[in-house]
């Protein structure tokens, strides 16, 4: 049987720490992905020695310039707590040197057991550099609670139900159930997890695609009872607000009464932990998406102040509320992508706009870590940091990809639009963040409360806003009138 041939391909891995060198051994025992030649380092006490027979060259600045690299030449970055400041520096001194070819491990708040794996690598992307340092949730630690049991994540194909299965791969649950009512998106996640599950990334769990829409309250009711989740993650939202302004019934439909059908599915099944993502957008919302998510958030936290023990199981039902996160389908980095591939301009609604940011992969971590501890009936908020200048990112973006702002590429001011405000907040008037102990999660505590009051207004508007939605023979004027909902919403 003919050997496999040795790819000619040389590979820098840049850190020699532990992420660094379990890679390097990866690479060799797989060596038809390429050599590993030298590590790259700052680290006055590792340059010059050697690793498993691989040099370790640096200050990474100075060897960079020294190298002769060739067209099949790489570099792949394992630093999973490097801030993107330092991650920015490092990657104008990788393609200055000449990579072409430059792939990053993910963040430590992807890292499940510690360990790094070559299947994770992926190429370095601008929301790599614009994130704040990562955070180290300890992550298998943190979700251990979850371990033996059946999860279901909602919307498991977007961009936080897709890392949140990524990261419940370490959990050693049973089963984890990757629910969406799009087939490509369900079916990309479903074959990505298995392939990440074969390559040695996080336990054996069983993975179990189910399609389905959340609007159907019918088949919600049959499939959780058919699942047996123990618990479920609630991501499943449309997200765009000036679309949704042009869509405004499609948005409470599917944020609202979508969220009331999965809601009351879980209660009549026995569902220990309920976990809803909700949004800065849902303070003092100025969209018909916030209202909806607001609207939605009250339900979630209403139903769990009054299922503190319900059919002999602990209840546990919450929120989670945060900003924006780099990199979402539909989000701002994508479409600055876009218009940058296309030559400009990139397009930013108000010079002063700023926003609240956050990777993917850290808010998936800490909204793991709110379900094992969290509350039942309380809404969290997860610590943000500081906002960002979206102009700020802008011009980021444009550097990242080699061209210069307003003389490569032009910054074009277009202004708000609909639903949209210049800055948004991340709890309302009448609500106060507290610290708790975890790490970066806050609990809100309203003064508003969920008193009898409060919950008899929002049944009835919620009874008022469905007739909108689902045709009523008895209120046909009602159905699918965006004026009557707005009216409604105030």
């Amino acid at each position: 049987m003919a050997g496999t041939k040795k790819n000619s391909r040389r590979l820098y891995v840049i850190g020699a720490g532990f992420a660094g060198r379990t890679l390097a051994a990866e690479f060799k025992a797989k060596a038809v992905l390429g050599e590993v030649v030298a590590f790259l380092d700052d680290d006055k006490e590792k340059i010059g020695q050697e690793v498993d027979g691989i040099p370790v060259l640096g200050p990474i600045r100075n060897v960079a310039r020294l190298l002769r690299m060739k067209s099949a030449d790489e570099a792949v970055i394992a630093m999973p707590g490097a801030s993107g400041e330092y991650l920015g520096d490092l990657y104008l001194v990788l393609k200055n040197a000449g990579f072409d070819r430059i792939r990053i491990l993910p963040s430590v708040s992807q890292i499940i057991d510690g360990s790094a794996h070559l299947i994770q690598t992926r190429s370095i992307d601008p929301q790599d550099l614009l994130g704040r340092t990562p955070i180290d949730v300890k992550l298998k630690k943190n979700i251990a609670y979850l371990k033996g049991k059946r999860v279901l994540v909602t919307g498991a194909g977007g961009s936080i139900g897709s890392e949140l299965c990524r990261q419940l791969l370490g959990a050693a649950v049973e089963r984890l159930y990757l629910f969406g009512h799009g087939e490509n998106s369900i079916y990309q996640i479903d074959r990505e997890l298995r392939i990440l599950r074969d390559e040695g990334v996080g336990e054996k769990t069983a993975l179990v695609p189910v399609i389905g829409d959340v609007k159907d309250g019918a088949y919600m009711r049959y499939i959780l009872g058919q699942l047996k989740a123990d618990a479920i993650f609630h991501t499943a939202a449309y997200k765009h607000v000036p679309l949704l302004e042009e869509n405004p019934v499609a948005a409470v439909e599917n944020n609202l009464f979508g969220t009331e059908n999965i809601l009351n599915a879980a209660i009549e099944n026995a569902v220990g932990l309920f976990v809803f993502i909700t949004t800065d957008k849902a303070v003092e919302p100025s969209s018909v998406y916030g209202a909806s998510k607001l609207l939605a958030e009250k339900l979630v936290l209403h139903a769990g102040k009054k299922l503190s023990l319900h059919g002999g199981v602990r209840r546990q039902y919450i929120a989670v509320r945060f900003g924006n996160v780099l990199g979402s389908r539909g989000s701002i980095l994508p479409l600055f992508q876009k218009q940058i591939e296309k030559g400009g301009p990139l397009t930013i609604t108000h010079p002063a706009m700023r926003r609240w940011f956050m990777t993917i992969p850290e808010a998936s971590a800490l909204v793991l870590n709110a379900g094992g501890f969290g509350e039942n009936g309380a809404l969290y908020l997860l610590d943000m940091g500081e906002p960002v200048g979206i102009r700020d990112m802008a011009e980021q973006m444009i550097r990242f990809y080699g061209y210069e702002p307003e003389i490569d590429i032009k910054i074009e001011t277009i202004g708000l639009r609909a639903g949209e405000k210049l800055h948004e907040r991340l709890w309302a008037a009448d609500e106060t963040p507290v610290r708790t102990k975890q790490h970066k999660i806050l609990k809100i505590e309203s003064r508003a409360g969920c008193g009898g009051r409060e919950s008899a207004d929002l049944a009835t508007l919620v009874e008022k806003l469905r007739p909108i939605c689902a045709f009523d023979p008895a209120q046909p004027e009602a159905y699918r009138n965006a004026a009557l909902l707005r009216s409604m919403l105030g």
